[in-house]
């Protein structure tokens, strides 16, 4: 695909329809004057990033350079959805580019994932978002565990804020979740959607569940009505329908979508790049490819608002650090046994805490002392109770 093939349609649009504002025009004042205008990266590939910067009464696509901006932070790497400080007047010489990007302006939220690889490093998957779409297909069966994790990262960025190249967390204006259930096309039962709609509703408290099929539209006019006006990020599994869904939400095709497999209606993703696209009824949407994997990354206080329901309990248990396996007088174990609370939903929780805390662990010598202490303790306590059992020898 050609580079700029996939631009979007700026005619009839400013600036502000992309989502600039009084905050980001403040965050710019201070380099005002320097040549420098304001752009937002709709694309980054290799290296280089599509932006869209002011025109006129209008708004342009321009092709900069990353090469100022490059470091080995991969948390500061430009992403889709940021808003640079891009030089038209002194691009790099012998470069086919209009500009480069200087810098980036401070991030309002991020959406974080831990890179796919075996070093401890955060993947920004796209910043400065609204709304933070976790796609979910009916084609087949619903994960309600994939769920949680997503909306564990979603909460966790929601209100990453960024001050002095340091990461703080602010709830207040952060981005939303939103989990959409797509493909209801490919329900037999038409009650049965209301069901997963249900489920999907249970274990996300507070989270809007939304359910729709972009094939016959269904539901399609509501989501647009949700995310009109701001910025959003379709996220989920290969196969969930987001560029179709994109397409939907644009008015017209702007995402490839391949065909549909007739046996299990599941589809092969063709987004390969995180693209900021335009919505017909206002506002931006971010596509994203497909994610296999999904890991925590500094996930605590996503996983405590996602298992808002467990965090509760835990506060009447006995012991302020129990951790709800055995211990005497623990009320999360009183409720799985009396049925007020799901053993899956327990296991989920305990999973992503241990998967954050081997994550925050690899950077934080603290915790990772911490985790040593406790294993020691748990193992002599092991130990003791071995022990006790056999009783006494000779």
């Amino acid at each position: 695909m050609n580079f700029l093939s996939a631009s979007p349609d700026t005619s009839a649009r400013t600036l502000s329809s992309y989502g600039w504002d009084d905050g980001f025009a403040q965050s710019f004042l201070p380099h005002a004057g320097q040549g420098y205008v304001p752009g937002r990266i709709i694309r980054v590939e290799r290296g280089r990033v599509d932006a869209v910067v002011a025109d006129g009464d209008g708004v342009r696509t321009v092709l900069a350079d990353t090469a100022l901006v490059a470091t080995g932070d991969p948390m500061r790497v430009p992403c889709t959805g940021d808003w640079a400080l891009i030089d038209l007047e002194n691009g790099l010489s012998g470069e086919h580019v209009d500009g480069v990007v200087r810098e980036l302006l401070p991030r309002r939220t991020a959406f974080v994932r831990s890179a796919s690889s075996k070093r401890s490093e955060g993947q920004v998957l796209a910043a400065n978002v609204d709304t933070i779409v976790i796609c979910v297909s009916l084609a087949d069966q619903m994960d309600l565990g994939r769920i949680e994790r997503f909306l564990a990262l979603a909460l966790s960025g929601s209100g990453a804020q960024e001050t002095g190249g340091h990461r703080e967390l602010s709830w207040e204006g952060g981005a939303q979740p939103l989990v959409v259930l797509t493909k209801t096309d490919l329900v037999d039962d038409p009650d049965g959607v209301g069901h997963l709609v249900a489920d999907a509703a249970g274990i996300a408290p507070g989270v809007q569940v939304l359910a729709v099929s972009a094939e016959t539209s269904e539901g399609v006019d509501v989501l647009a009505a949700v995310l009109s006006g701001g910025t959003s990020v379709l996220v989920g599994r290969s196969g969930a329908g987001k560029s179709t869904l994109a397409n939907a939400l644009a008015g017209r095709t702007v995402q490839d979508v391949q065909a549909i497999r007739d046996r299990d209606g599941k589809g092969r993703h063709t987004t390969t790049t995180r693209d900021l696209l335009p919505l017909a009824s206002g506002g931006v949407l971010i596509d994203t490819p497909g994610l296999r994997g999904v890991g925590m990354w500094d996930a605590q206080d996503g996983i405590g608002r996602t298992f808002s329901d467990v965090e509760e309990l835990a506060r009447e248990c006995r012991f302020h650090d129990c951790a709800h396996e055995a211990e005497p007088g623990c009320v999360v174990l009183a409720a799985v046994d009396d049925g007020a609370l799901p053993q899956r939903r327990l296991d989920s929780y305990r999973k992503l805490l241990r998967e954050n805390q081997r994550i925050v662990a690899k950077t934080d010598a603290r915790l990772r002392a911490a985790i040593r202490r406790d294993w020691r303790q748990k193992q002599a306590l092991g130990r003791h109770m071995m022990e006790r059992k056999r009783g006494p020898r000779g």
